[in-house]
Parts: C-alpha cells; sequence; structure tokens
C-alpha cells in the first residue's frame, strides 16, 4: 500500500495507543515519519512496532532533527497547541497539523465499560487552536483537531458508556485524523468529535 508515499510526518505523543495508530497507518501507507517519545522503552516499542520507515528521537531532539533535514515535513500531528506551534516553520506550504484534543475529566450518564485512555465526555478545540489555524491559512496550512473521548484502555476502572454503546478505538481515531490531515483539504480551524455520539448527547 502506498497511499502516503513520499509523505513526511511527525507524530508528538507517539508512544500514546493513538500516536502510535496514527504512526502504523502512515508507515503502511508508505510516509516516512519522525516520531517523539521520552523513555528508552517507549523507544525501542516504537522501533519494533513500527519497523525502520520510522524514526525515533527524544522530544527535546525534534528541532534539531527537523532544522538538520532539508525540506521539511507534511503533517504534523500533536496533542498539544504549543507542540504544533513549535513545529509549524518546519511544516511545507500547504501541509497539514492535527491535534489530538483532551476530553474534560467528566463523565456521562449511561450503562459501564472498562476504562478508556480519554474519558467520556465532550472536547472543545482550544481557542488557540483556532487562532493558530487563522495565523497559518496565509502559507495553505490546515490546522484541525480530533476530539477524541470514549477510548478503551487495556485495563481499568469502569466509566461510563457513550450513546453508540460501546468504547471506541485507538485506530478509529487515527482514522479520523489522517481524514483531517489528507483528505479533508478545504477545511481548517474545524474539531472534529471522536466520541460515539457523546458531543451531541
Amino acid at each position: 500500500m502506498t497511499r502516503y508515499a513520499g509523505t513526511e510526518a511527525v507524530i508528538v505523543g507517539a508512544a500514546s495507543d493513538i500516536g502510535l495508530a496514527i504512526a502504523k497507518r502512515l508507515v503502511e501507507g508508505g510516509a516516512r515519519v519522525l516520531l517523539s517519545a521520552g523513555t528508552p522503552q517507549e523507544h525501542a516499542r516504537l522501533r519494533r512496532e513500527l519497523g525502520p520507515a520510522a524514526q525515533v528521537v527524544a522530544p527535546g531532539a525534534l528541532d534539531a532533527q527537523l532544522a538538520s533535514a532539508a525540506g521539511g515535513v507534511d503533517l504534523v500531528f500533536a496533542d498539544t497547541v504549543a507542540a504544533v506551534r513549535s513545529l509549524a516553520p518546519y511544516l511545507r506550504d500547504g501541509g497539514a497539523a492535527v491535534l489530538t484534543v483532551p476530553a474534560p475529566a467528566t463523565t456521562a450518564p449511561g450503562p459501564v465499560a472498562p476504562s478508556p485512555t480519554a474519558p467520556c465526555s465532550a472536547a472543545a478545540m482550544p481557542d488557540a487552536a483556532h487562532a493558530l489555524a487563522a495565523e497559518l491559512v496565509g502559507r495553505g496550512i490546515r490546522v484541525n483537531a480530533v476530539a477524541a473521548s470514549c477510548i478503551a484502555a487495556p485495563s481499568g476502572t469502569a466509566v461510563p458508556l457513550p450513546p453508540l454503546g460501546r468504547l471506541g478505538a485507538a485506530e478509529e481515531v487515527a482514522r479520523a485524523a489522517l481524514f483531517l490531515a489528507t483528505e479533508a483539504t478545504f477545511t481548517t480551524g474545524a474539531r472534529l468529535p471522536v466520541d460515539g455520539g457523546l458531543d451531541h448527547a
């Protein structure tokens, strides 16, 4: 599969289930991916899971790595506006950034299931993300957010389920993030809830 052949991407927070799921889809599609991870164990896990198409560096080494590479990158995936802002100088004009916005720590009514990685509550795209989208639009760079909530973790305590009646998977968040990054080419400053309907409950 070569859907993302020739694409250069950076993922901040790749050690999370969602970050890893995004990285896997990119690598499977032929992209080259630069990831940040904090511990030697995380480095080893990412290299094992992703193979030679992915380069793993410490978070503090991202800027130096990108500064030494020619041409910049096409896509940035990060869990904070600050991370996207710091990497914006390395994004090529016409590129895209996607935020994975954490939900506030509240819960919704309903049946219970194992604890998710993102709590079951609606998440708002920060005002700073809207501002960043407006700031970068002159370069043709799109900035959007995936508001992930009710995403299943391997284990944990019981939490309420969203209206769809089940927890989501990191892979489902990854598909939404990649849609915003590569297919929603006339969309910027948007927030896409991936929460089983909780945002509209």
